[in-house]
């Protein structure tokens, strides 16, 4: 039997990344899948509020999509949320090397957790990594 609960973890700060994260989350959400996704590394500093940096690209790609009024990722995960079963959880220790607090970061995600806790609950799911 296939499973209905797709895990994203993202680590990566590059636009094409980031926008495939958001893409893979919010269509799964919305197509009703369970989504858990794991922010850390250079993913976490753009969901600290008032981040209104712009992730770089890696290529022709993102720098096509930046010249295109494509919904920004962030706008992705916020509907994963809003319209489907996505939970996005920090990395609590991109949170600490980063010096950032619960407060300090989007209200959409969850509360901080750990990866070992994030992987046990990803254990009966696809996982995939950007």
């Amino acid at each position: 039997m296939a499973t209905s609960k797709v895990c994203v973890v993202v680590v990566s700060g590059t636009l094409e990344r980031l926008q495939m994260a958001a893409m893979v989350a919010s269509v799964a959400a919305v197509s009703g899948q369970e989504v858990l996704v794991f922010l850390s590394m250079n993913a976490l500093s753009y969901f600290v509020k008032g981040d209104d940096s712009k992730a770089p690209h890696e290529g022709e790609m993102g720098a096509l999509m930046a010249d295109k009024k494509i919904p920004a990722f962030k706008m992705l995960f916020e509907q994963a949320v809003e319209l489907g079963d996505a939970k996005i959880f920090p990395c609590s220790m991109a949170m600490d090397v980063l010096g950032v607090e619960q407060e300090g970061i989007e209200d959409y995600l969850e509360n901080a957790t750990g990866l070992t806790k994030f992987l046990h609950d990803a254990q009966d799911g696809q996982v995939w990594t950007f």
